[in-house]
């Protein structure tokens, strides 16, 4: 069956923008003839997300794909990281099976560090054969970010074997080193590993750009970096690719990486180095068989109006339409529930913090960004027991074995900023336990046992009511369409910032705070852990 177009051809691999009669046959581009037309439109390669964990949207693959696609994007560079540190190697292969069942480009990693550290108690673990087996696999295209930055840096055994293993399989590695700088900075990328994602300082980007570090310029639902890093793309355009890393499924609905499109654009970027970011740079450097508009290439690409509005008109992928003007043709597949979730519910007194001190260390969560402080300050005792403070905007957080049942571990954090209630998730980086914040321990309690109930879940809780997004695919995905989802999350982050938070995402914030590998502090199911020094601390001083 053949396809013909009349556009104009951004052709990222010349670097020029000319008139052109495009013929597809069989999804390939068979003919590309300059023409003397003007046609109204522009066909460009289609976009790639560089880094993303599609369950971080909530979604499973082929839903995360319907919704893609209207924005343009027609594959990415997936990280199962967060399904495996539930599941192990069968969650990997639940992201594959389901990826499958759709026409997309779906690219999956291998999970370098399930989990991510040993302080904290995840639902399975892959080792260094593990690794290997995944990496022998066509469907895996790469190591994924190696999280373990002291391991790399002071020669861990397991990990050494890892990184290994990408060599052997020729498959290139992804770094996540947030902050690191100067020799340890040297080390880690010495060892192989060519990506970071994790960027949040523009000396730190540019440090690693210097070194010959492929730097990812990340926007997200929580992590916004694209403000700070983007003047990197005018000096370094050949190391500079796009990603979101996390995507809830509000945010997705509204837009994906046509987002940094866009804004680079406005800004006055090169047309032609914000595209390569987009696309070009992350196709050559995961060598991945997407076409770039040549001869012989698979037909995937976009058609957009204009280059200063940049409206997405269509998405081919194969030479299949699979979107037109905000419209998917991609149907929505249902999938089998999978999971591991054995808690039992809690009671109000399993919140209680006994106070040992008048002083206390606090996680300081930043609005946008993946990192926290640690700041100390004065706690509020009551009958012996440390308690919220709303007026300071110092809250109890706490975080739930979900795999089975343990104490549950608390601490402090401020500038979440609830006045009343409480609010919990299960999606909760890495390992996916339950975390939870509120004003007093009843509230906290009924959120965490919402999620119990329903064995995965986002939730919020008051004295009055109780909601929740029930996520039973694995306590972190839905079986709900895109538009369900983010219906349901937008009521819950909506209700969230009535009973006071000011944050822009409450819960993706949130589901940062258990997050051990980026400093500074961090709650784990075990206890208070200082990122830097990568070791327990106490929460009274």
């Amino acid at each position: 069956m053949a396809l013909t177009l009349i556009s104009n051809l951004i052709d990222l691999v010349s670097k020029e923008t000319y008139p052109v009669q495009i013929t597809v046959t069989d999804g390939k581009i068979t003919a590309i003839e300059r023409t003397s037309e003007s046609p109204d439109t522009y066909i460009l390669p289609g976009f790639i997300d560089a880094h993303v964990h599609i369950e971080s949207s909530m979604l499973v693959p082929s839903e995360f794909a319907r919704i893609a696609v209207q924005h343009g994007t027609i594959g990415t560079i997936s990280d199962p990281h967060e399904i495996a540190n539930v599941l192990g190697i069968p969650g990997v292969e639940f992201m594959i099976d389901n990826a499958r069942q759709v026409p997309f480009h779906f690219y999956f990693g291998a999970p370098s560090c399930v989990p991510a550290t040993n302080f904290e108690t995840a639902g399975a673990r892959i080792d260094a054969d593990d690794i290997d087996t995944l990496l022998s696999r066509k469907e895996i295209i790469y190591l994924a970010e190696m999280m373990n930055f002291p391991g790399v840096i002071y020669n861990d055994d397991e990990v050494l074997k890892k990184l290994a293993s990408a060599k052997k399989h020729q498959k290139p590695i992804d770094g996540h080193a947030p902050g690191l700088m100067g020799e340890e900075m040297k080390t880690y990328f010495n060892a192989g590993i060519t990506t970071d994602h994790e960027c949040f300082g523009y000396q730190e980007a540019l440090e690693k750009l210097q070194h010959g570090v492929k730097i990812m310029i990340r926007e997200g639902s929580a992590a916004k970096n694209f403000e700070t890093l983007i003047p990197l793309l005018k000096d370094y355009p050949e190391q500079i690719m796009f990603c979101c890393d996390d995507k809830h499924p509000d945010n997705l609905l509204e837009s994906h990486i046509n987002d940094h499109v866009k804004r680079a654009l406005a800004k006055g970027y090169d047309l032609y180095d914000v595209l390569r970011a987009s696309s070009y740079n992350v196709i050559k450097h995961y060598n991945l068989p997407i076409g770039l508009l040549q001869i012989g290439d698979n037909a995937d690409f976009i058609e957009i109006d204009t280059i200063q509005d940049f409206n997405i008109l269509k998405t081919y992928i194969n030479g299949e339409l699979v979107a037109e003007k905000g419209t998917s043709y991609i149907t929505s597949v249902e999938s089998p529930i999978v999971n591991n979730f054995h808690c039992s519910v809690k009671q109000p007194s399993d919140f209680k913090v006994k106070s040992e001190s008048d002083t206390i260390r606090v996680i300081e969560a930043l609005d946008g960004q993946l990192i926290s402080n640690e700041i100390v300050t004065s706690s509020l005792t009551f009958n012996g027991y440390a308690e919220s403070n709303t007026e300071e905007d110092i809250l109890k957080i706490a975080v739930v074995n979900r795999y089975n049942d343990a104490p549950v571990a608390t601490a402090f954090i401020k500038n979440v900023g609830l006045k009343t209630g409480a609010i919990a998730s299960c999606v909760a980086h890495d390992c996916h336990n339950i975390v939870v914040v509120g004003t007093n321990d009843e509230d906290m309690c009924k959120a965490v046992n919402a999620i119990i109930k329903a064995k995965g879940g986002i939730s919020l809780a008051t004295a009055t009511e109780e909601l929740v997004l029930e996520l039973p695919i694995a306590g972190i995905m839905t079986n709900l369409s895109a538009e369900e989802a983010a219906a349901a999350y937008i009521t819950l982050d909506k209700r969230a910032k009535e009973l006071g938070s000011q944050l822009k995402s409450p819960y993706m914030t949130l589901s940062f705070m258990a997050l051990l590998v980026i400093p500074e502090l961090k709650l784990s199911d075990k206890g208070l852990f200082n990122g830097r020094k990568f070791e327990f601390t106490e929460v009274f001083i």
